[in-house]
């Protein structure tokens, strides 16, 4: 029993979904939610990311025995596709549940959340729009937060277009490590079509230009601190410059969480400014 458990744990992605669940709670602090509400927005968001992690070791159960994936419970065996399909479902709806205290509109912004990086998983992947779902999620989260406010607010379009650009260079940092594998199962999403190359030029100016909303976006005169992050974001984007001159490794999608939370901890200075008006 023990072995099923933590082959579920696995999964789920635990990595991505806590730095998720992280991006959100951060957000949250700097738009000044409340103790309680931070609370449920960051086990919200965790068990919507476990959902989505859940749901592609579900349905690339296959594909990932074909090319011996190793850090895959499913396709190692150790458990069940329909153990975790059905946890997928369920830590879905709990997550939209959740959120329900949070308010309405919160609840439908998380629900469009969940839907759209479900859909990835669900078929998008293998299409030219399969970044798509990164760009919709990853530029919804602001908005999740600042509906979770007592008074529940709307992020302005610089936060927004933030979150997109970070999901568009975290979509080509996670799928550039499996090109090889992903074209022996006939998975052909943009990165694939567009190659290495032309991948690597997106994920770095994707990045850079996420790091200059971060640090222009909210207006106003720039503290030490919004410096430093604009400075530390932009070695990162050298650091990664400097990965994908090798073949690509799990270190990019690594480097790339990394810029997005300082990208966030710059946002949550920010405060009230992310939002719009």
């Amino acid at each position: 029993m023990p072995n099923k458990v933590v082959s579920l744990a696995r999964s789920t992605h635990p990595g991505p979904s806590i730095a998720v669940s992280i991006v959100a709670v951060v957000l949250g602090i700097g738009l000044g939610l409340d103790p309680w509400r931070l609370v449920i927005l960051g086990v919200a968001f965790l068990l919507d990311q476990a959902s989505v992690g859940l749901s592609n070791d579900w349905i690339d159960a296959d594909r990932d025995r074909a090319v011996g994936r190793t850090d895959k419970p499913v396709a190692l065996g150790q458990i069940s596709a329909g153990t975790v399909r059905t946890t997928a479902f369920v830590t879905a709806a709990l997550a939209i549940l959740l959120t329900l205290p949070l308010g309405p509109w919160a609840t439908l912004a998380h629900a469009v959340f969940i839907a759209s990086a479900w859909t990835y998983n669900a078929g998008l992947k293998n299409t030219p729009a399969s970044v798509l779902p990164y760009i919709v999620s990853f530029g919804l989260l602001p908005m999740v937060v600042a509906l979770a406010r007592a008074v529940p607010a709307i992020a302005a379009p610089w936060a927004l277009g933030l979150g997109a650009l970070l999901g568009v260079a975290a979509h080509f940092a996670n799928v550039l490590p499996d090109l090889d594998d992903d074209e022996r199962t006939g998975i052909r999403g943009l990165p694939h079509r567009l190659g290495r190359r032309a991948s690597g030029v997106v994920i770095y100016v994707a990045l850079a230009l996420a790091a200059l909303l971060a640090f222009a976006g909210p207006g106003g005169e720039k503290t030490v601190l919004q410096w430093i992050g604009f400075l530390l974001t932009l070695l990162l984007a050298f650091g990664i410059a400097l990965v994908l001159r090798r073949p690509p490794t799990r270190l990019l999608f690594q480097l790339i969480i990394a810029a997005a939370l300082v990208n966030v901890v710059l946002l949550s200075f920010s405060g009230e400014r992310i939002l719009l008006g």
